[in-house]
């Protein structure tokens, strides 16, 4: 997504949880258009401290991705340890609006703010089951997100929740049908192309209404 958003003429601040990673190649070659800052964002102290080394900027779009799977996504939720069940809560739909809420003030009255769902996240959608409880988790980001959006009734801002589809990373598996470069550039596109757009949508990877 930075190399996209560069690619267009963008300034990005991308964020690591460490170092010699993929993103502190693509700033070397860019060096005036990314800058990177280190967060963890399951660590509230950590994302307040971003909060206050990014005080007095504005940034025209504020973009959360964040997500992981427990180490067996083919069990049902009965079987799901109650370890497994926090910590994938707290890492997909608890510490993204998190850092929503915190920086939220640094995002540009008609700016963008958006998170990485999933389209496994549509209740109405779930007619097969399976990785239930990543579903669950991502559904409460959506209705996490929809919270957001009722008590910012009026901005100008334009929300998104984004289903990128299902994408061969490590996550999604290699049997995922989209490569990288099948999603990332449509998706930087349909946000970019949401500017403008006050209230909160669902969309897809193609700009596609998704149902809740």
């Amino acid at each position: 997504m930075v190399g996209e958003l560069v690619g267009k003429g963008w300034h990005v601040t991308g964020t690591v949880r460490g170092p010699d990673t993929p993103l502190h190649a693509l700033a070397a070659d860019h060096p005036a258009a990314i800058a990177i800052e280190s967060v963890d964002i399951c660590v509230p102290d950590q994302v307040t401290a971003l909060r206050e080394r990014l005080a007095g900027r504005t940034f025209d779009m504020l973009f959360v991705n964040a997500g992981t799977t427990n180490p067996d996504p083919t069990q049902t939720i009965g079987e799901v340890s109650t370890q497994d069940f926090i910590d994938l809560m707290i890492t997909n739909a608890l510490s993204p609006m998190r850092v929503v809420e915190q920086l939220c003030g640094l995002v540009a009255p008609d700016g963008l703010i958006g998170v990485m769902s999933s389209g496994q996240g549509s209740i109405a959608n779930n007619v097969l089951g399976q990785r239930e409880l990543y579903r669950g988790t991502k559904a409460a980001l959506n209705m996490f997100m929809r919270s957001f959006a009722a008590r910012q009734a009026g901005s100008a801002r334009a929300m998104v929740v984004m289903a990128p589809g299902w994408v061969r990373t490590d996550l999604g598996g290699d049997q995922a049908p989209l490569t990288i470069a099948d999603s990332v550039p449509r998706l930087v596109d349909v946000l970019i192309a949401q500017h403008g757009t006050p209230g909160l949508q669902y969309l897809d990877y193609m700009g596609r209404t998704v149902p809740w």
